[in-house]
């Protein structure tokens, strides 16, 4: 006995009959319109004017769950009350499954609620007032129970055991119903084949830029720390011998970090949803700044470009900027010292890209070792895969680390 009453104790079956009673009366206003057809056919049997009625009440059910504000409506209800994970609906969309049945979910899903309302409404309270109503004579008057026709005498003490057992079937009635409709909100009120499809695409498209940004984040601030960490110890080291020395590397730190901050201050307004105006762009033709500031840092950097850089534009020359500046980031953080070679070589069809540094202990001013994430080598991989490219990264020989990347050009007219 305890197992069947415990599902009652619980606040979602509660709520969920609260529910369910809702939905029977707020069908109330249409009876007046379904007794019409009724009332203008008063020849037909009484049967068959029940039957008309109810007919006429569910039609103009359906057709209200036919309004998208109303689906709204009991999405949100029937997740507060019901307690059931369901998504908001697909805004500004209208899909359409096979024979066109996913339009009538809805309809089908209220005429479905009205009539589990109204059947465990009248049955809980039927059976509720028994319950209350067969004790009241228990000291040996006689009590009868009558229902659709059938009349059965209770008397004495048996009249506690069939109150005891009506309100356990109120009970069992309550928990059906919340049973119900839990297990038929999800399949009329939860997303379609179409819906399910639309949200996948709007969640590939939030990670993909969610990805996007994590990638920019990583190769800009990445370098800028690096980089800014490494000019500073160079100006403590050499601030008393070359002021002037000082002076550039602490110029290169404020000028990197102001385009960090840029690159910071457009994803922050990007995540808050914010207007962040257009978004910084480095491309190919900052590439010498950006080996200036390797320079300042006290890098030996021996450039070799070849081709028409010129013909490298949009996504592919951001793309090729941003991984020249994670090679050299890595080359900053875990080269030995001596130069790094940074080879890009533009050709008709394609765009290379080489990064060449010696690896082992770093040497010279700066700090030994760099926290690193171990997503950046894996982010430009995912990077040059999106542009269909081939990725190479690993030893060159015993003493070089060498990083080689080919993309496909597309020259415009």
């Amino acid at each position: 006995m305890i197992r069947g009453i415990r599902p009652l104790l619980r606040g979602s079956t509660y709520s969920g009959v609260l529910f369910a009673y809702c939905g029977a009366l707020a069908s109330l206003p249409l009876l007046p319109l379904a007794l019409l057809p009724a009332l203008s056919w008063r020849s037909a049997p009484e049967s068959v004017q029940i039957v008309l009625v109810l007919l006429v009440w569910a039609v103009l059910v359906g057709v209200v769950g036919l309004a998208r504000p109303v689906r709204r409506a009991l999405v949100v209800s029937a997740r507060r009350l019901l307690q059931v994970p369901l998504p908001n609906p697909v805004a500004g969309r209208r899909t359409s499954g096979s024979l066109g049945l996913d339009r009538w979910r809805t309809p089908i899903w209220l005429v479905l609620h009205v009539a589990v309302g109204w059947t465990g409404a009248l049955a809980s309270g039927v059976l509720f007032i028994m319950g209350l109503s067969l004790p009241g004579n228990w000291l040996g008057g006689e009590a009868r129970a009558s229902l659709f026709g059938t009349s059965v005498r209770v008397s004495g003490g048996w009249s506690w055991v069939v109150a005891a057992v009506c309100i356990l079937l109120a009970v069992a009635v309550c928990v059906v119903v919340t049973k119900a409709l839990r297990w038929s909100a999800p399949r009329l009120l939860g997303p379609s084949a179409a819906e399910r499809l639309a949200l996948a695409a709007e969640r590939e498209l939030l990670l993909a830029e969610r990805n996007r940004l994590a990638h920019e984040l990583h190769d800009s601030i990445g370098h800028t720390l690096t980089a800014a960490t490494i000019q500073a110890a160079v100006a403590g080291e050499v601030l008393a011998a070359d002021p002037a020395a000082a002076r550039a590397a602490l110029r290169s730190i404020e000028e990197s970090t102001r385009a960090a901050l840029e690159d910071l201050d457009y994803v922050l307004g990007v995540l808050r949803e914010d207007q962040s105006g257009t978004a910084p762009t480095r491309t190919l033709a900052d590439l010498p700044e950006l080996l200036d500031r390797l320079r300042h840092a006290g890098a030996v950097v021996e450039p070799a470009l070849s081709g028409d850089l010129a013909q490298v534009q949009g996504t592919l020359s951001r793309a090729a900027y941003r991984i020249l500046q994670e090679g050299l980031t890595n080359a900053l953080r875990h080269g030995a010292g001596g130069p790094v070679e940074v080879r890009v070589a533009a050709g008709p069809d394609a765009l290379d890209l080489t990064v060449v540094n010696r690896t082992g202990a770093r040497t010279g001013p700066g700090p030994g070792a760099f926290p690193t994430s171990g997503h950046g080598l894996p982010g430009l991989a995912e990077r040059v895969r999106l542009l269909h490219g081939e990725f190479q990264a690993g030893p060159d020989g015993t003493q070089h680390w060498r990083l080689a990347v080919r993309l496909p050009v597309r020259v415009s007219a």
